[in-house]
Order: structure tokens, then C-alpha cells, then sequence
């Protein structure tokens, strides 16, 4: 690949410098970015590996717009920019690493449909739970507050 500047002074840029001004720009950065993703196909999982050391992963499931995905296409995911994107060109997903790590894994409408969800689940110990606070007389009423004027 060229790059013309100023229409005089032609520099040769290779892949492999583009990829080590990338690796460099990691090494620098204090703020922790991923250098490796992928899928795991016996935990149903994309992991990512951070700068930092650390790796982490999240179920397939929680992530929108990859339930419908086969295990190829999960395996093509790509780190972008200096490590602060993971994305897939089939489907067209992508995620930032940082709303990843605060536990964004969608859009509003699908993280409320992941939470209503969630609520909804049913446990013995949930069950449990419910029959112990109706013996006590349920849920406490909620008193109605004055505002000031």
C-alpha cells in the first residue's frame, strides 16, 4: 500500500508496519484493550484477551445479534482499531470493549429484554423465598410520602 503526501512524497507502508505502529500503540496505552477474540465452541462462549493479561468471556446468548450465527461466523471475529472493538463482518455485529465490560450487550430494548427475562426466571430457592416472605404477611406496603410544598 502507498500513501501520497502532498502529492510529492511517496512512502511504502506494509502490513506488517501497520500491524507494528498497532502492537506499539498497545504497549503504550495504559487503558486496558483487547489484543486477541474468538469463540469457544464447547462453552458456547466469545472470550477475549485483554492487554493487561486478563481474559474474559460471555455466553453467546447474552450478546445481540449473534443467536442466529453458526460457529464459523463466530469464530471470524476480529479486534479492530487498537483493541477497542470486537466485530463480525457475517453478521454485521459489533461491540465496544468497554460497554462489553460494564455489561452492555445490546440496545436498550434488548439488555431490558435480557433483565425482564432474568426477573422471570424460577428457582426452588426463589419459591422458597416467596412462601417465607407470605408467611410473614407479603410485601410490606409502600407508605405514601408528603412532598414539600
Amino acid at each position: 500500500m502507498a500513501v501520497v503526501i502532498k502529492k510529492r512524497v511517496k512512502i511504502d507502508v506494509t502490513d506488517a508496519d501497520i500491524e507494528a505502529a498497532r502492537i506499539k500503540g498497545l504497549q503504550r496505552n495504559d487503558e486496558p484493550l483487547a489484543v486477541n477474540a474468538g469463540y469457544d465452541v464447547t462453552r458456547n462462549a466469545i472470550f477475549i484477551e485483554m492487554n493487561n493479561g486478563i481474559r474474559f468471556e460471555i455466553p453467546r446468548a447474552l450478546l445481540q445479534g449473534l443467536q442466529d450465527a453458526t460457529s464459523h461466523q463466530l469464530a471470524q471475529v476480529k479486534v479492530l482499531g487498537t483493541g477497542t472493538t470486537i466485530a463480525w463482518e457475517s453478521p454485521d455485529v459489533g461491540f465496544t470493549v468497554a460497554g462489553l465490560l460494564k455489561g452492555v450487550f445490546g440496545s436498550r430494548r434488548w439488555m431490558s429484554e435480557l433483565g425482564r427475562v432474568g426477573g422471570s426466571m424460577t428457582s426452588k430457592r426463589k419459591a422458597a423465598a416467596a412462601r417465607a416472605n407470605g408467611a410473614k404477611g407479603g410485601r410490606p406496603r409502600s407508605r405514601a410520602t408528603k412532598r414539600p410544598a
